[in-house]
C-alpha cells in the first residue's frame, strides 16, 4: 500500500498483536494521560483518543505525526508511520542487523516477510 492508505478496517489479526514491555517513565506518562482523560470526561477506555473521547481516525494519526515531524525540522508531508517503520528496517539492515533480529523486533513471524519487503 502507498502511504498507509487501507481500504479495508483492521490490518491486524490476533496472531499478529504484540505487546512491548514499557519503561516505567512510559508507564507513568499514560497513568497521567489516562488521569487527565477522566477529568475532562473524554475517558473512553483508549489510550489516545480525539479530544471527545471518540476512537482516532487514521487521519487523525497521520495529522498528529506529521505535526511532530516537522517539530523535529522535517517535513511533515514527506512522511508517514508505515514510512517510518520501512525506514527503521532499512537503518538496520544498513550497518549489518542479523535479518532475524530485525523480523523479530517489527513483530513478523519469520523472516520471510521482511526479506520480501
Amino acid at each position: 500500500m502507498w502511504r498507509s492508505v487501507r481500504q479495508k478496517g483492521d490490518t491486524k489479526t490476533v496472531r499478529s498483536r504484540r505487546s512491548l514491555k514499557l519503561p516505567r517513565r512510559c508507564v507513568d506518562a499514560l497513568r497521567t494521560l489516562r488521569e487527565e482523560q477522566e477529568k475532562a470526561g473524554t475517558e473512553a477506555g483508549l489510550v489516545f483518543c480525539t479530544s471527545k473521547g471518540t476512537p482516532m481516525s487514521a487521519g487523525n494519526v497521520r495529522r498528529d505525526v506529521r505535526k511532530i515531524i516537522e517539530k523535529a525540522g522535517l517535513r511533515g508531508t514527506d512522511w508517514t508511520p508505515r514510512e517510518m517503520r520501512h525506514s527503521f528496517v532499512s537503518l538496520l539492515s544498513d550497518p549489518g542487523a542479523p535479518i532475524e533480529d530485525i523480523s523479530h523486533l517489527v513483530g513478523h513471524r519469520n523472516t520471510v516477510v521482511t526479506e520480501t519487503v
